[in-house]
Parts: structure tokens; C-alpha cells; sequence
């Protein structure tokens, strides 16, 4: 996963454009990738599909300079986050109080450069680290950002996995900012190697992972399949899984859908992580519970945007994810989906009294790394939780873990004790 990080890591991506295409070719050489599209113009709602943005390069160099790099004070060719995202062509000579208005820095972090865009307002402007900016001398600079915004495609790509029912499982990232790790492309590489582990066994479930520029590509996503999406029960928006922080789950719109008890107990399970309400601010999640939809999206994270400081910054680079994090991220995600394939409603089939589970051999060893005496005990709060909910519910009432209770009633089941139903 952080090998593909470091490779997707240098590519200037934004809405629309080169770096988008770059993006998802890089993907579909790891993953089955279905490939989508709408015209610029197209109206998705009360959004418009914008222009697509093409930049070549950018710098800002003393007045006179004939653009060599050893000349440029600032060169987008060091790093994508020094152009402010979808900015309009220039090629001018300004003075330094001219030329500021169009300089943003982080003058609390004055080391880093900070990630800026302006998608929908045609401008243009550079990010650099204010320690530089305030090192400016007051003369004039030749500034030159060589871009190109035109009609064209705005892109997305998803993977899916078609399963035993049309009951969908969707998982979405963004893949719409540069040179940013934790917040952009570890959330792409944890859903590749997720939709590499979902396809490798027959489901239950139908899933979908969707790789969208933000909130124009889950709107884009959702027009084109609106008359569809009474078909998806679970839905989770990823990002930010590289980082050293613990987890974060914010709730769906709902506040008690399915998706949401799920990483609850297992969060609880755990041992560590946070769960939080939901609100209308923060990633995609915002478009998929949005009132006219309210599908059961919750968003996971690490570090939650706007409360780490790296975030949105240069120091957002490789050596602020680990393979460690993203692979417990993996984890947690591939123990997501066994609870999705194996949960529904108790039925018992022997609901007279307790059964007798010695004679069954359910009081024997259950091997594996699942602790013999809570799968004992899980086996008798599944019998009990009969007509009283789904196996998610049995674990909230037990305390138990969620891994004994779903062990618990695949024994039960192969006994032929209970039914669990979809």
C-alpha cells in the first residue's frame, strides 16, 4: 500500500484533467476498474460539471528570468501543492504588493506549504511557506502559471463485486488532491487492496468502491445511478488511514443505521478509536446523507480533518503514513465485511427452553485465536437474542466481542439451532 502511495504521490491531480486519468490508470493496473464519465457543463443537481484543468507548469522568479529552474523562487515542479488548484493562466510581471494577494502561506506553520484550491472561482495564485514569503524582496517578479481550463470530462472509476443478492455494500474514497498522503491517497490505496480482498471469495453482498474527485464525483455517482440506490443498506466514505492517530467513526445522517452499530462494537472491540455524531461538514459523506438521499453512509478515519496539523500541508508526504496504519485500516475494513456477510436476525428453530449444547459437542474447544469460554457464552446470548434483533444487537447487549458472537452463531447455525436472516 505505501508503494502505491509513492508512486500516485507526485501527480498533480485536482476535479478533472491529466492527473485524474493518471490516477485511475494506475489503479486499474491493480484492480478491475470501470471507468465513468460526464461532460463538462452536464448539471448534477445544483452542481455544474466545471471546466477540466490542464496545468504544465508554474513558478515565480525575479523580473527578467527566463524561467530556469535554478532561478525560480517558487517551481510547481518541486511540488504540486505550490499552485492553488484549478488556477486560470498568467504570464506577467508584478511588484511584491501585487503579487501578495496571491501568495497564501500557514504563518502559524511557517515551514510548510499549505494545499489551496479554487474550483468554482476563476483566480489564480501560488502556496508557499511563509518563511519564504516573508524573505521576498520589494521588487518585481515575473510570474507564470502555464494552465489551460476547457471544456472536457470530469472522471471517476469504480470496482464492483456482484454477489449472491443486489443488497450493496459501497466504499468511497476521493482522489482529487496532489501531493497529499494521508488525506487523499491513503484512502485510495487501503480500498484497492479491500476490493482485491472483497473479489477473491464468492459474497453474499454486492459491493462497490467508488474512487471520485470530491463531492462533484459522489454527486456525479449519484445522479447516474439515483434510480438505483434503493439497493445500497451499508455505505462508509475512507481517508486519512495512514496517519499514527487511532480511529474515528462518524455516523450516518440516520445515527442508528446498520453501518453505524457495526463500527461501534468493533471500535469497541478495539479498545480504542472514537465514534462521533454526525454533522454536514467533512467529506462525502455529505452528499451520500444528504436529505433527499439519507443512505446509511458513515465516514472512517484516522486523524479527522482540520485537527492534525500536517493536514492539507506539505508535511502530509510519505513519511507521515506507515505500512503499519494502513494495514490495521485493512483490517478493520476486511473485519467490516465479515460482519456484513454474516449479520441479519436471530430465529431460533429450538426456542423451547435452552438447548442441550453439550450433547452438540458447542461446549467444545473452538480452536483458532477466539477465546473458548466468551464463544460458550455468545452461543447462549445468540440463543437469547431469538426474535430480538440482528447478531450486531447481540454483541452491543452481551459486551462480547463481535468476532465470538458471529463464531458463536455459525455453530449454532451448523447445528441447526437458529437461522439468521438476511
Amino acid at each position: 500500500m505505501h508503494r502505491l502511495i509513492a508512486e500516485l504521490y507526485p501527480l498533480c491531480r485536482s476535479l478533472t484533467g491529466p492527473g485524474v486519468r493518471a490516477t485511475l490508470d494506475r489503479i486499474a493496473l491493480e484492480v478491475p476498474l470501470e471507468r465513468s464519465s460526464y461532460d463538462s457543463g452536464t448539471a448534477l443537481f445544483d452542481w455544474t460539471v466545471p471546466d477540466e484543468w490542464t496545468i504544465r507548469d508554474a513558478w515565480i522568479a525575479p523580473e527578467g528570468s527566463s524561467g530556469d529552474p535554478s532561478e525560480r523562487l517558487v517551481d510547481f515542479a518541486r511540488s504540486t501543492l505550490h499552485v492553488v488548484g484549478y488556477s486560470t493562466p498568467v504570464d506577467t510581471v508584478l511588484s511584491l504588493d501585487e503579487l501578495r494577494p496571491h501568495l497564501h502561506t500557514l504563518p502559524d506553520r511557517p515551514e510548510l506549504v499549505p494545499y489551496r484550491t479554487s474550483y468554482y472561482t476563476p483566480t489564480w495564485g501560488f502556496c508557499l511557506a511563509d518563511s519564504l514569503a516573508r524573505q521576498l524582496p520589494d521588487q518585481r517578479y515575473r510570474v507564470v502559471i502555464d494552465s489551460e481550463l476547457r471544456p472536457g470530462r470530469l472522471e471517476w472509476g469504480e470496482v464492483v463485486v456482484a454477489g449472491e443478492s443486489d443488497a450493496t455494500v459501497v466504499f468511497s474514497t476521493h482522489i482529487c488532491h496532489p501531493s497529499l498522503c494521508n488525506d487523499n491517497l491513503s484512502g485510495i490505496a487501503v480500498l484497492v487492496e479491500l476490493a482485491r480482498v472483497v473479489a477473491s471469495q464468492p459474497r453474499r453482498m454486492s459491493y462497490r468502491f467508488l474512487f471520485v474527485p470530491g463531492t462533484i464525483g459522489s454527486l456525479a455517482w449519484l445522479h447516474r445511478h439515483r434510480q438505483r440506490l434503493d439497493v445500497v443498506t451499508h455505505g462508509l466514505v475512507v481517508t486519512g488511514l495512514g496517519d499514527s492517530s487511532a480511529f474515528t467513526y462518524k455516523q450516518s445522517r440516520r445515527g442508528n443505521a446498520a453501518i453505524d452499530r457495526m463500527m461501534s462494537v468493533l471500535l469497541r472491540d478495539q479498545g480504542a478509536g472514537d465514534v462521533r455524531a454526525w454533522s454536514p461538514y467533512g467529506y462525502d459523506e455529505r452528499q451520500f446523507c444528504s436529505p433527499g438521499f439519507d443512505l446509511p453512509f458513515g465516514r472512517l478515519t484516522r486523524g479527522v480533518h482540520g485537527e492534525y496539523p500536517e493536514y492539507h500541508t506539505s508535511a502530509d508526504d510519505l513519511d507521515f503514513v506507515s505500512e503499519h496504519q494502513l494495514q490495521g485500516a485493512l483490517d478493520l475494513l476486511e473485519q467490516l465485511v465479515e460482519v456484513i456477510e454474516a449479520n441479519g436476525d436471530v430465529t431460533s428453530l429450538s426456542p423451547y427452553g435452552e438447548p442441550q449444547l453439550g450433547r452438540r459437542g458447542l461446549y467444545s474447544a473452538t480452536g483458532g485465536a477466539i477465546d473458548t469460554r466468551s464463544v460458550e457464552m455468545a452461543s447462549l446470548w445468540v440463543l437469547d437474542g431469538a426474535g430480538r434483533g440482528d447478531l450486531v444487537a447481540v454483541a452491543e447487549r452481551s459486551g462480547l466481542p463481535l468476532a465470538a458472537v458471529l463464531h458463536a452463531a455459525a455453530r449454532l447455525r451448523e447445528a441447526g439451532l437458529i437461522e439468521v436472516g438476511p
